[in-house]
């Protein structure tokens, strides 16, 4: 690793940009997208959205950084180098803890490479956006918020729609460039999901800009308390043996009582369910959306008649908002609505939209089986 330096921003939104890491996460296996994503293949090595896996698509959108950091678990690596020739190191789990304790260790390695006081931006590996320019200069804006007040920092995203699968942040005081974290909110039912829209909550999208100065401040007195005191004495499996899997939300960003929350107003989805692919894709005249995986168009040029090419993957007759997703094999729907078939090397899932979230019980059945 080189050491980085300060840069100047591009889009004449500011003059000077602070020092910025992208850690992007790709350790998750991302089980809600079974078939294509399996133990081996994880949903970010799958081209869900164009040609591009989403973790390289993830790796594009990080061009606001001065450096780029994968964090993965070891049976991932030699995928993640493999993919990746653009990223400045690869932080590697010991263990698969969930994103506390990866995001622990990944902050921790940085802190050694860069110094306490870079800005540290997290990113999911699985998610879309729109408008990448726009998502660029709020990273930015973010990053600057980090080092500047010494805060932690969750981006929020200005939901379209009262959303059941994402949790709520809760913005207090109005400060400028960043609102004062009120409260988070867990995943909520329909009802308690309208009230928070109509309240101006913000999707959770598991975006962070921190110091790793501020984040060892924070986690120290949080159950990720132990990792921390092992990092600092570099007995990093001693570390990750004292604690539980635990998610950062969880673990550090609910306990603080000074975070910030930076809007992020752009279109976003998290790829987390078969059901947001009729949300990122475009429909045919009926609200069908195909997408064949070794499809090597664009996203812009993509469509979901299910009547392009030699093969578009799918065929329907008296069917609507259907989402079907294959890696080759032709699939014909007959007669029904509201339907996710997904059909990925020998296996086939067939799932109503709705109810795209059930996967993971699947998951879970097949993980006892030891087949997934």
């Amino acid at each position: 690793m080189v050491t980085p330096s300060e840069t100047t921003a591009g889009d004449g939104s500011e003059s000077e940009t602070p020092r910025i890491v992208a850690l992007v996460l790709a350790g998750g296996t991302g089980s809600r997208l079974y078939p294509a994503s399996r133990s081996t293949r994880p949903k970010q090595f799958l081209p869900l959205l164009g040609p591009e896996t989403l973790l390289e698509r993830t790796v594009d959108r990080a061009d606001f950084a001065d450096r780029v950091v994968v964090s993965t678990r070891s049976t991932y690596e030699a995928d993640v180098r493999g993919l990746l020739d653009t990223v400045d190191d690869v932080v590697v789990e010991p263990a698969a803890k969930d994103t506390g304790p990866a995001l622990a260790y990944a902050t921790h390695a940085i802190e050694d490479a860069y110094g306490d006081d870079v800005a540290v931006v997290v990113l999911p590996s699985d998610h879309h956006v729109g408008d990448d320019d726009a998502f660029a200069a709020t990273m930015r804006r973010g990053a600057r918020v980090a080092r500047e007040t010494g805060r932690l920092v969750a981006f929020g995203v200005d939901p379209t729609r009262p959303d059941t699968g994402y949790g709520y942040i809760e913005p207090g005081t109005d400060r400028g460039d960043f609102f004062e974290l009120a409260a988070f909110h867990e995943k909520p039912d329909a009802e308690t999901a309208e009230r928070y829209v109509d309240a101006g909550y913000r999707w959770n999208a598991g975006t962070f800009a921190w110091t790793p100065r501020a984040f060892r401040a924070a986690a120290r007195d949080s159950p990720l308390g132990p990792l921390i005191e092992a990092l600092d004495e570099g007995r990093v499996e001693e570390g990750f043996d004292a604690v539980e899997p635990t998610s950062v939300d969880y673990a550090v960003m609910e306990r603080v009582d000074d975070a910030a929350v930076v809007s992020l107003d752009v279109a976003w989805d998290d790829l987390g369910s078969w059901d947001a692919m009729a949300r990122v894709l475009d429909p045919d005249a009926d609200g069908n959306v195909v997408r064949t995986g070794a499809d090597d168009r664009s996203d812009d040029e993509l469509s979901g008649d299910g009547r392009e090419g030699d093969d578009p993957g799918a065929l329907f007759v008296d069917s609507a908002e259907n989402v079907v997703v294959t890696d080759g094999t032709h699939v014909s729907l007959v007669g029904v609505d509201g339907l996710a078939v997904v059909a990925w090397d020998d296996r086939v899932l067939v799932v109503p939209t709705d109810e795209a979230q059930r996967v993971r019980d699947v998951v879970a059945r097949l993980k006892e089986r030891g087949a997934f």
